[in-house]
């Protein structure tokens, strides 16, 4: 797991580290919903492995950004949902979205709506 440096020469190196790749971001803005389940997260996210899809959450976890709920019941039971730090990302993470639908738009580029709902982000 990547720890971050103690210094950074710029606040868009820290973002990057902490959700940059692929997966980060697209995790975060599926537990936009609320609390999901490893293999609700799982067949949201297709391409994702589940060795991959473990490494992520646990990074976004490490960084306080998810936490992850355990119950102790059989068979196992474990959530998934965004911290108060996490949820602090949502807008930013919705105005990406708005901008790719835009950017999509403008160029002919086929799009399927983000597979989350982004009227909760309108609604404020």
């Amino acid at each position: 797991m990547k720890d971050l440096e103690k210094e950074y020469q710029c606040a868009i190196d820290l973002v990057i580290d902490v959700i940059g790749g692929k997966w980060k971001v697209l995790i975060l803005w599926n537990l936009n919903e609320g609390v999901k389940r490893f293999n609700e997260l799982r067949r949201s996210l297709p391409g994702i492995t589940q060795k991959m899809l473990t490494q992520q959450l646990r990074e976004l976890e490490h960084h306080g950004l998810i936490e992850r709920t355990v119950y102790q019941q059989v068979p196992p039971k474990v959530e998934y949902s965004t911290t108060s730090q996490g949820k602090k990302l949502q807008a930013t993470l919705f105005a990406m979205c708005e901008w790719g639908d835009e950017y999509a738009e403008e160029k002919g580029i086929e799009m399927n709506r983000c597979w989350t709902t982004y009227d909760f982000m309108k609604a404020k």
